[in-house]
């Protein structure tokens, strides 16, 4: 597997010359007198250095490892530990966190990079911090100030971790009905009893504490969603001084055996009359977990950003080395017996993809965690609710597109070293099994795709499309004549786009079944339809530079090859939409 390497020139040109991010963070009072250029410079620097030597080379012997239990007790591969502390003490698990309690307050523009230089470096390593930082956003936003002054400085320290525990074995994504119980005890602490599964890590050995934010339903809940509750129930009890106590009733009965991120503890907890704390108001829950769920849905879409930037980085090393075959107008190394793979244009034709795909994504998901900073900071009201539309609008698209094209990147990365490619030495397959979780995990990417299309689309009646679609069409009406290569085509992926949504809109308001039967298909149209609009972005700030700088050149040859040969995807997508639900259900379920 080759070297990881953090692409900070094509973060940097995201940042600073795509999206301006410095205009953004002048408007936002919060960010302007703690966020600048320079001191962005500096965090990513480091944090590539981090993740590239102390994480990265971890990766492949930390999945040969995996994760060990042992009477309730896990232990995480070896090095990790010390790896976790190197991170900690740099300060990156609180990267985003308020610095009240001792958080770098960076916005989320800036945190993704980090996130995606972590993950690429290792998935499993960065779960840890990623739910840690999680959770933090929910404990920051809705917790008491006690609990924020006792938890919050040790969790952004690294020193303790933190975890999410919602899915139980019989309810997954209809949580709803979850069966986890909170009775109130004399002090005003509650007693948390029930089993949670799937729960990254619940158990394991990187910190001294471990934080679990819990779903949980009170003796007098409603039924269903309406009667869930959010509490904090820490490993070991913190006493006044700060220092630990007991162990509280909170055990890990065992660790899932994955095809994937074997380095990350994917535990089954059980409480059993453990001591916990309401966070927020009683049976509202929910509303205080999706408070870190946007984040945690584009989070995972970084992962499947990262997964395929590190396979991109290992099979373009791998193209240019092995030598197979001569180029079909000639042989290009004459002096060898074979050229190099990249001359061949299957090759080429994969090799592109990654880097349109991972290229497409990272301006993507930047814009997004845009839209979060501005609805988070921002202190004029009708900004602030045009980003909280945009944000409702585009995560299921950050989550489920992002991590649909890191499976199809990293399977063109496996393939492009052909039989080594199967071989868990090369790195590659391993690539191809971590990423798989995140087409599932956050809620699968069907929920996604009936997220946008039933709330986002249809339930917005299309108001939260047409911000989207309008800021589109600003653009390319505004666009510099040379620019028309990429505008046009844009333009009519948008008309598109916006037919497509119109026909949804139409047909199911007479047939709800419509709204599932096209939701998968519109949200890859919707997808490409989106990076079309970044590739502009990104062609427009590259344009007139290709002649001083190859980064620049190259830029644009991936943007041209994504207008020729990945944009049109959305042709066949529609078609499918557009076919409608009938042939979904000519088959009796007896007749599968």
């Amino acid at each position: 597997m080759a070297d990881y390497k953090a692409p900070l020139r094509d973060m940097r040109f995201v940042l600073n010359e795509v999206f301006e991010v410095a205009k953004l963070w002048a408007q936002l009072p919060a960010l302007a007198e703690t966020v600048d250029v320079e001191t962005v410079e500096a965090i990513l620097e480091e944090a590539g250095k981090v993740t590239a030597r102390s994480i990265a080379p971890l990766s492949r012997g930390a999945d040969e490892e995996g994760c060990h239990w042992d009477n309730t007790e896990v232990t995480t591969p070896e090095g990790f530990p010390q790896a976790y502390q190197t991170y900690a003490e740099g300060g990156w698990v609180g990267v985003g966190g308020d610095p009240e309690f001792g958080g770098m307050g960076m916005p989320k523009a800036v945190s993704a990079q980090v996130e995606e230089m972590v993950n690429s470096a290792s998935l499993a390593f960065g779960l840890y911090p990623m739910l840690t930082a999680g959770a933090c956003l929910s404990i920051n936003a809705h917790a008491s100030e006690e609990l924020k002054a006792t938890y919050l400085p040790n969790m952004y320290a690294g020193v303790w971790a933190g975890s999410m525990c919602l899915t139980e074995p019989h309810a997954g994504t209809d949580l709803g009905i979850i069966r986890t119980k909170a009775e109130p005890r004399a002090d005003g602490s509650y007693a948390i009893s029930g089993t949670k599964i799937f729960i990254t890590g619940g158990e394991h050995d990187l910190t001294e504490n471990i934080i679990h934010l819990v779903l949980a339903k009170l003796p007098d809940a409603p039924a269903g969603p309406k009667g869930i509750s959010l509490f904090l129930v820490p490993k070991f009890m913190v006493n006044a001084d700060g220092s630990l106590g007991e162990r509280n009733p909170v055990t890990c009965g065992s660790i899932e055996h994955k095809m994937g991120i074997q380095a990350s503890a994917t535990c089954v907890m059980n409480f059993d009359q453990a001591i916990g704390y309401l966070v927020g108001e009683p049976n509202k829950g929910l509303a205080a977990m999706f408070t870190m769920m946007n984040y945690e849905r584009l989070g995972v879409g970084i992962q499947g950003l990262a997964t395929g930037e590190r396979s991109y980085q290992n099979a373009i090393e791998y193209a240019r080395d092995r030598l197979q075959s001569r180029s079909p107008t000639g042989p290009q190394a004459k002096d060898k017996v074979a050229d190099p793979i990249i001359v061949h244009p299957d090759v080429r034709r994969m090799l592109l993809t990654m880097k349109a795909a991972n290229e497409g994504g990272r301006a993507f998901s930047t814009y997004v965690a845009m839209q979060l900073d501005t609805a988070k900071f921002s202190e004029d009201p009708d900004t602030r609710k045009r980003a909280e539309s945009l944000v409702a609008l585009l995560t299921p698209v950050a989550k489920a597109f992002l991590t649909d094209l890191g499976l199809e990147t990293t399977v063109h990365g496996q393939q492009i070293f052909g039989g080594h490619g199967y071989i868990r030495e090369w790195g590659q397959e391993q690539l191809v099994r971590d990423v798989r979780i995140t087409q599932i995990y956050e809620g699968t990417n069907g929920i996604q795709a009936l997220d946008l299309v039933g709330r986002k689309i249809v339930g917005s009646g299309g108001a939260f499309y047409k911000l989207f679609a309008d800021e589109i069409r600003h653009f390319t009406a505004t666009a510099d004549e040379q620019w028309g290569e990429f505008t046009r085509p844009l333009n009519a992926a948008l008309d598109n786009l916006d037919e497509l949504t119109a026909w949804v809109l139409d047909r199911s308001a007479s047939n709800p079944n419509e709204i599932g039967a096209a939701s998968v298909e519109y949200l890859q149209v919707f997808g490409y339809t989106a990076y079309a609009y970044m590739w502009a972005l990104m062609a427009k700030a590259a344009l007139g530079k290709e002649q001083e700088d190859d980064f620049y050149a190259s830029k644009l040859g991936t943007a041209r090859f994504y207008f020729a040969r990945l944009l049109p995807r959305i042709h066949s997508l529609s078609a499918s939409v557009k076919a409608g639900s009938e042939s979904l259900f000519l088959l009796q379920a007896e007749q599968f």
